[in-house]
């Protein structure tokens, strides 16, 4: 149980997304009430935490992205009352709660939108944004929407353009407003008042907008095929100066509650993501994602190699503050699962065993989405049965969405009812994977119950040791607890490298085959005259050794 006042420094959250979890009531959708009734196999799993994806009202154009009512939960979900019971159960295991709190936009069904909406001079005409058309006739500048197509719509009764960043039904709030800005932090007073442990803040970077809303200039490495709205640079609506103050301003808030914390959604250069944790005073974010080993800034995904992987470390160690955290991803919800994405040669779970090795070492707090402990799927999904509004990929996000798969028959433990998304493959679940001590499920088991008792491994610092084009080595050491060096091979053919002779045990690797010859290896290693010894790593494998004593 973490319960420090910097209790996310040493944690590992897991993320939900409630419609995919469990259903409780047999309406195929899953709920709170499900999620309580499996919070002891998250608790079992080793994690210290759970992110929510949002759960809020919402008439679901965006699957809750869209929210009707911050101080409320969608019917389908449940109540406040279970939401209570969900706050009540995590803490009774030890586990922390955080919600998906969406500051950037609400759903054009609020009633502060509904405000809006109704007259030229309604009060909360400026809680969004208003626009006349250009005086061409046109739209009134060239930001562009992130699900496709202008970011302005025309409302035909006022006449006026409204700014939505998103989906039409996602309005964006103007928070240069200080009544939208006073509103919001009521909305997080409200929840902490209830219990939650913190958030996580969606799209943080972009609530705050040029004040003129200027036009953004062409992006000169747009190419075809790249997603439209990186047509334009998005100078103007996203990470735009003086964001930090409404930042601290949110900070402020989760200050007036102990042990709290807030960690951001935000897309930019490793220099504009830093700089939302406030600089060096650190009065900001508590900590923001690194999207870098999913997609890079041109949106594609990143390639499983050593090298590129180093280089993404490196660059978020250069340009986080002093003492700032780190907050890595390998997978969420608006990304094809893992898997999926690197298993161009049939190689994906191998891949995806080194992943987890890899993102439970890094210095830094690792998120993991549901079911990637399993190795699940994209789903396969008809045409007919796609439900995801926003088709910036051909297939939209429905496939890394589909529903837990708990056992291997026909309704995979999920629900009785038919599924809101179809089923993933039967042979992929979690009894099956549970009794078996190779499995997916045990090596992610094992590698959180080693983090949390290795003092190296949850709060050292970082020490590159060797960054190839297809091997990485580090080590992660705390003053006083035995040295951990991790191994990382992302080429299908072993790789061989120098170690000190001090790492003398394995802790863990990602097959137990590579675990077993890396013992023995190490049990055969003659000490060099420069304390070296050669150990060759098998394709495709991570490894932890440890000195199995303090120093090293």
């Amino acid at each position: 149980m973490i319960d420090q006042a910097d209790w996310w420094r040493r944690a590992v959250i897991y993320q939900i997304y409630p419609r995919s979890f469990q259903d409780s009531d047999g309406d195929g959708i899953g709920d709170l009430r499900g999620i309580i009734s499996r919070l002891d196999y998250v608790r079992d799993l080793g994690v210290d935490g759970i992110w929510l994806s949002p759960t809020f009202p919402s008439p679901m154009k965006d699957f809750g992205y869209d929210v009707a009512d911050y101080c409320g939960v969608d019917p389908t979900f449940g109540t406040l009352d279970d939401m209570d019971a969900l706050i009540e159960g995590c803490h009774a295991r030890g586990l922390k709660l955080l919600l998906d709190w969406v500051p950037n936009h609400t759903s054009d069904q609020h009633p502060w939108f509904l405000d809006s909406r109704s007259s030229l001079d309604n009060p909360r005409r400026d809680w969004y944004f208003w626009r006349d058309p250009s005086p061409e006739g046109g739209l009134p500048n060239n930001w562009l929407s992130n699900f496709g197509g202008p970011a302005w719509t025309l409302d035909e009764a006022t006449p006026q353009y409204y700014l939505h960043s998103f989906l039409k039904e996602q309005p964006d709030l103007n928070w240069r407003n200080p009544d939208v800005e006073k509103a919001m932090h009521d909305v997080l007073r409200f929840w902490l008042d209830r219990g939650v442990d913190g958030f996580r803040m969606d799209v943080i970077g972009m609530i705050l907008k040029h004040p003129e809303l200027a036009d953004n200039p062409p992006n000169p490495r747009w190419l075809e095929g790249m997603p439209e709205f990186l047509r334009y640079l998005p100078v103007n609506n996203r990470n735009f100066p003086g964001v930090i103050e409404k930042i601290r301003g949110l900070r402020s808030v989760l200050d007036e509650y102990p042990e709290r914390m807030a960690v951001g959604e935000v897309y930019g250069t490793a220099e504009e993501v830093a700089q939302y944790y406030g600089a060096d005073q650190l009065d900001g974010l508590h900590m923001t994602f690194n999207f870098n080993l999913i997609v890079d800034r041109s949106w594609r995904l990143v390639p499983w190699r050593a090298s590129a992987i180093a280089q993404v470390v490196v660059e978020s160690q250069a340009t986080l503050p002093s003492g700032a955290q780190a907050c890595w991803a390998i997978g969420n919800h608006d990304q094809p699962r893992f898997v999926n994405r690197h298993n161009e040669d049939g190689w994906g779970e191998e891949r995806a065993r080194a992943a987890a090795l890899l993102v439970l070492a890094l210095t830094g707090t690792p998120f993991l989405y549901y079911g990637d402990e399993l190795g699940m799927l994209n789903g396969g999904i008809p045409e007919a049965r796609l439900q995801d509004p926003a088709r910036f990929r051909a297939r939209g996000r429905d496939p890394e969405r589909i529903p837990m798969p708990w056992d291997a028959s026909s309704t995979r433990g999920f629900s009785t009812g038919e599924p809101w998304l179809p089923y993933g493959p039967a042979e992929i679940n979690v009894a099956d994977q549970d009794g078996d001590p190779s499995s997916l499920l045990n090596l992610n088991r094992r590698a959180l119950a080693i983090r949390r008792g290795e003092a190296s491994l949850n709060s050292g610092g970082f020490r590159p040791v060797a960054a190839k084009e297809d091997l990485y080595v580090f080590q992660r050491r705390l003053e006083g607890s035995a040295s951990v060096l991790v191994l990382l091979n992302t080429s299908v053919e072993p790789a061989s490298t120098h170690i000190s002779i001090d790492y003398s045990k394995v802790l863990l690797a990602s097959t137990m085959d590579a675990e077993a010859r890396l013992t023995k290896a190490l049990q055969r290693a003659a000490r060099t005259r420069d304390g070296q010894v050669e150990v060759t790593i098998p394709g495709l494998a991570a490894a932890w050794l440890t000195t199995g004593e303090q120093g090293g």
